[in-house]
């Protein structure tokens, strides 16, 4: 069945200086012929639009099948940027029989008409979601199509899997054969690749996602001093009065590179102050929902708070031990001197605790989505199985490994097409992507 044309606003719902309205279907010069008639193709032209009282100067773009975004014909109106005026051309669009799209229609049809491919789309969702200079980057290093080593992976695989097919088919009649030493030693590459990959992906993953730092410490441990040199810009209040900060402050920016999901919080202490003890209340959600937990512990202090201590104990595996005011007494370990922007000693344990010790430049082009980490540890699981496998074992066992590897495979470029995948996925765009 030919689908139905859709339209959709292509930028947001808001007065400005010009707004994008797009077509996507078939045969759409006859379709739109009582609203205008199409320009030449890929050359924007003005027309003027008339319906029910409406007069509209638009610039019209006709990008005609299979040479357009979605591998339909495809019409890109720009009119003014009045809310009103777009939704009155919608309408009419309706009224000729261009339904609304749903989220993500455009960039699915562009897939499924095979002029995009999964991986790239999903760069697209992530670039448009993008909010700091890096996630920018790595969303842009991710759109140029499928990343070399997973071809060659397939390269590498394909004769393998069919080999293994074959030895479970025909081995005995044939006498084709399964040799786990040249097996797993040809392929020997191909995992340690796939390894590499997962270190590159996690670290990716978190730049995608921001990392989640709470900082926590006695009241004056240097807290709402390392959040604003942080952030970059005074968000939180400093003084020398313990208990300045009553409530959680988060706040969203890029620092070195690294996009953070700052938060802080109130001086972790025992009070009668009851608007202070509001305070320390909310900072056990943060610290359940941080990806790292600064514990800020002044350098001139010889030990770290007990109640502070016995506060942390449950996200141990978390926490990252930070000496504050670094200039005024050594101190093993992180230590730092926001105040005086010495801060070199952090940036160092964020990328060894939370990026495995990689640069953000060295994370471009890895693959960064949750369902893209989840099919990558999955292929590197199987090719670990396959080489723990005893020579002599049942040729069953390594192709039931290689069949299960190259359908992670399809799935993980989208050539394997789940429905629900792709339901997901395009639930994040928005109606005109």
């Amino acid at each position: 069945m030919v689908p139905e044309p859709i339209c959709a606003p292509a930028t947001p719902p808001v007065p400005s200086a010009v707004a994008l309205v797009r077509v996507s279907g078939t045969g759409l010069a006859a379709r739109l012929a009582p609203l205008l008639s199409l320009p030449e193709p890929r050359r924007a032209s003005l027309r003027t639009l008339r319906w029910e009282g409406f007069r509209e100067q638009a610039l019209v773009l006709f990008f005609p099948a299979p040479a357009s975004y979605t591998g339909e014909d495809l019409v890109e109106f720009q009119v003014h940027g009045n809310p009103l005026l777009v939704r009155r051309l919608v309408e009419r669009l309706g009224s000729l029989g261009v339904r609304l799209a749903e989220p993500g229609e455009f960039t699915r049809r562009a897939l499924l008409n095979g002029k995009q491919g999964l991986l790239e789309a999903e760069a697209l969702r992530d670039l448009v979601g993008a909010e700091t200079d890096t996630q920018i980057r790595l969303a842009q290093a991710r759109a140029g199509g499928l990343p070399s080593w997973l071809l060659e992976s397939r390269q590498a695989l394909a004769p393998w899997v069919a080999r293994a097919e074959a030895a479970v088919d025909y081995g005995e009649e044939e006498g084709i054969l399964l040799d786990l030493l040249v097996l797993n030693g040809d392929l020997a590459p191909l995992r340690s690749r796939f390894h590499v990959e997962q270190s590159r992906s996690r670290a990716a993953r978190h730049l995608q996602d921001g990392l989640r730092l709470a900082l926590v410490g006695r009241p004056n441990a240097g807290k709402s001093t390392l959040f604003n040199a942080l952030a970059g810009e005074d968000r939180a209040i400093v003084t020398e009065i313990p208990g300045t900060t009553r409530d959680v402050l988060e706040v969203r920016c890029e620092w070195r590179g690294l996009p953070l999901r700052l938060y802080d919080t109130a001086g972790l202490r025992d009070t009668e102050d009851p608007v202070e003890r509001l305070g320390v209340a909310r900072v056990h959600p943060v610290l359940e929902g941080a990806d790292l937990v600064l514990h800020l512990w002044p350098a001139p202090d010889p030990a770290p708070d007990p109640v502070l201590q016995a506060a942390l104990a449950p996200f141990a595996g978390k926490v990252l031990e930070v000496r504050t005011f670094g200039d005024l007494a050594g101190a093993p370990g992180v230590a730092i001197a926001a105040h005086q922007g010495d801060l070199d000693a952090l940036e160092v344990a964020l990328r060894d605790r939370i990026l495995g010790g990689l640069a953000p430049d060295a994370c471009l082009g890895a693959l960064a989505t949750a369902r893209q980490v989840a099919l990558l540890d999955d292929l590197a699981r199987q090719l670990d199985l396959l080489a723990g496998l005893a020579p002599g074992c049942p040729p069953e066992l390594p192709a039931s490994l290689l069949q299960g590897a190259w359908g992670l495979l399809a799935r993980l470029t989208g050539e394997d097409r789940a429905e629900r995948t792709l339901d997901e996925l395009f639930s994040g765009f928005c109606l005109g992507k």
